[in-house]
């Protein structure tokens, strides 16, 4: 497109034009206003997200994986959501991968021109051997980045799911794609700096694609992250506590069975509501699908 003017996230935005003229405390506010209105813009969304995490889902269980793809702001938040995963549900760091225009240089710095190059976005795909078992979510808040769109269009080609995420009413991916989420955030407090409204839409839309995908592959037992990686001091306390919370006991006994179920939070519960010992813990979680509700209602 050659004239952005038209777009929504590109417009002036009537309730900012003199913001420059307000004190801190008015600006403060302004901004806290419009942010309000990002949360309905998603939920009107809540389908679209539905049917993408269903997708995402089947890719993980035919041994899959999601990617994100993105430019500045949308590469950024995408990268982050994906290397959040394996310290909070425990998964190999390439079940879920973030790709940036420009490379991982373009996280800490902007790389100019980099998402302009639609073969690139699909040299992208090629490089990281994205197959027909995976998902690809393509991320342009302003909806005509070339190096999206060709990504979306390479993932096209090779089979792979394909959901496009975008803030713009009237722009549509240049090739079809399984699912169109379209979070409609309006013009953003500074014109066309989406890395506001938008990005916190995004922002939102990602968290909730990743987190509802992890809680249908079993990754949450209750509301507990119980495949987190016990790695740090917090991390460990917060084990201790999921299993105290579980099972009743004390943090003593929490912390004897935690060692003794080799960190896993998992096998900790299965070993202490079956009365198990860890490889049989281990196997009765295998033959479930790694899914704790579903061991505990097997016997």
């Amino acid at each position: 497109m050659k004239d952005r003017s038209k777009l929504t996230t590109e417009q002036r935005n009537s309730s900012t034009h003199d913001i420059d003229r307000k004190s801190t405390l008015e600006i403060v506010d302004i901004i806290n206003s419009e942010d309000s209105n990002v949360i309905d813009a998603v939920y009107k969304e809540r389908q679209s997200i539905s049917k993408a995490v269903d997708l995402i889902v089947n890719s993980f269980k035919k041994g899959g994986r999601l990617f994100y793809v993105g430019a500045g702001t949308s590469g950024r938040l995408g990268v982050l959501d994906a290397s959040e995963c394996p310290p909070t549900f425990g998964t190999n760091p390439e079940l879920v991968t973030g790709i940036i225009a420009g490379g991982s240089d373009a996280l800490t710095r902007s790389i100019e021109g980099a998402e302009d190059r639609h073969v690139d976005g699909e040299r992208a795909i090629i490089e990281n051997e994205i197959t027909g078992n995976d998902s690809v979510v393509g991320i342009a808040t302003g909806g005509t980045t070339p190096f999206v769109h060709g990504a979306l269009s390479q993932s096209n080609n090779l089979g792979a799911s394909t959901i496009f995420l975008c803030c713009n009413p009237d722009i549509s991916p240049s090739v079809d794609v399984d699912v169109i989420i379209r979070p409609i955030t309006g013009p953003e407090v500074i014109t066309g700096s989406t890395r506001m409204k938008a990005g916190t839409a995004t922002k939102i839309i990602l968290n909730t694609l990743t987190t509802a995908s992890m809680i249908k592959m079993g990754k949450v037992y209750e509301n507990h992250m119980v495949d987190l990686q016990v790695k740090n001091v917090k991390l460990k306390d917060r084990a201790e506590r999921i299993i105290m919370t579980v099972t009743g006991l004390d943090r003593d006994a929490a912390d004897k069975l935690l060692d003794d179920a080799k960190g896993n939070v998992k096998t900790a519960i299965i070993m202490n509501k079956l009365q198990t010992n860890y490889d049989e813990a281990r196997k009765k979680l295998e033959e479930c699908e790694g899914l704790v509700r579903k061991v505990l209602n097997s016997v």
